[in-house]
């Protein structure tokens, strides 16, 4: 019988301590066992109505999340089949889909006039403003992280972690920077935001550095998550979501790790809190929002980190980061619900379901609309009264 029971402990542990990020077994695991059932949902009286103003079907996330990207003057969006679409943000009027011919595992990227996906097995492909492939290079591993464009670069990290720049017409690789992976990490890949001429990346292991976009040249690094416990599923910290930029300061968050505003120049702090995470920050002109792993809701004052309020009543829903949209802030959910809260108390403004699967990828703000993808393919756009 001891044998028996040892021989399952370890099963258990070999299980576990795989590879996380390129099977994606945290993310499984967490899924099939939940320790935790979600919150039922609160009955409030509504102060706001939202709208469905459009809806198109752009096809299953499958394991992957995709986020929509926008442009002046469009919606791009993309599923894992390898379907790409553009869409007129007024109406939700399709003005081209294209198949890239390969399954994909990241988008979208767009500045207007290039439109950036990521594929199996490591590729990077581009499409012209009017769906036409530009070019196609191979990337060295897997990439989860939503590429971004910037300064006529496409910056991307592969899940080996490594950053590198591509032209944005051309795809020819212009520099490239190795970092260590971790060997555990969350599913979850954090993300890159640019400013001016750097662009600042979350890395696996908590790490947050920021890059001059021109030649890769680090500028400055700063330790976010926090590596404690005696196994190494207790030491896993990770960053989570986008670096979160407003003004001259970068907003972050990590698993097992802290909550803090930096200045985007010379990464010195501005202010930092325990916190843990597994999706990134919103911030506005008052407060920077987050999500803890039980997922509640919180607000910090964005000058000095004093905490503003919370709201407890979504616990385990597995929210997506927080949106400051219009005097709200949206949140998806796991059961496919947009939830609007009050920028100033955090109670319930308003609520809207969208069709019954998972939200993962951040809403996008859109002028006065938000753009929501779920994981089986909806795209939808949501007005608040």
């Amino acid at each position: 019988m001891k044998k028996t029971l040892r021989s399952i402990l370890v099963l258990a542990s070999a299980v576990l301590l795989l590879p996380l990020a390129g099977c994606g077994m945290f993310d499984w695991f967490s899924k099939s066992v939940p320790r935790h059932p979600p919150a039922a949902l609160v009955e409030f009286a509504p102060s706001k109505t939202p709208h469905r103003v459009w809806s198109v079907n752009v096809g299953s996330a499958g394991n992957y999340v995709f986020s929509p990207a926008y442009t002046f003057d469009a919606v791009y969006a993309a599923a894992a089949d390898g379907t790409v679409v553009k869409i007129d943000p007024s109406t939700g009027a399709e003005i081209w889909r294209r198949n890239v011919d390969t399954d994909l595992t990241t988008g979208v990227a767009s500045d207007g006039n290039t439109v950036v996906v990521a594929g199996v097995k490591g590729i990077l492909i581009a499409l012209d403003s009017d769906g036409q492939e530009k070019w196609k290079t191979p990337v060295s591993t897997e990439v989860l992280t939503t590429p971004v464009i910037a300064q006529g670069l496409v910056v991307v990290r592969s899940m080996d972690n490594k950053i590198a720049a591509y032209d944005v017409d051309t795809g020819e690789r212009r520099w490239m920077v190795p970092y260590r992976a971790p060997s555990l990490m969350l599913r979850a890949s954090p993300g890159i935001g640019t400013v001016g001429p750097t662009a600042i990346v979350s890395l696996p292991g908590g790490r947050m550095i920021s890059m001059m976009l021109n030649n890769g040249a680090i500028r400055w690094e700063i330790p976010i998550g926090d590596a404690r416990g005696a196994t190494e599923l207790e030491r896993i910290a990770d960053m989570s979501g986008t670096p979160a930029i407003y003004g001259q300061g970068v907003c972050v968050t990590a698993y097992q790790g802290r909550i803090g505003c930096f200045d985007v120049v010379s990464g010195s702090t501005f202010w930092v809190k325990n916190f843990s995470s597994k999706v990134g920050v919103g911030i506005d002109d008052e407060h920077v929002y987050a999500v803890d792993t039980d997922d509640k809701v919180y607000a910090f004052s964005n000058l000095r980190g004093q905490s503003v309020w919370r709201n407890d009543k979504m616990t385990y829903r597995e929210l997506t980061a927080p949106v400051p949209y219009l005097a709200t802030v949206a949140v998806g959910d796991g059961q496919g619900f947009v939830h609007f809260l009050s920028r100033y108390d955090g109670s319930f403004d308003a609520r809207i379901e969208t069709d019954g699967s998972a939200i993962s990828a951040t809403p996008v703000v859109v002028g006065e609309r938000l753009i929501v993808q779920t994981r089986a393919g909806s795209l939808q756009a949501f007005t608040l009264d």
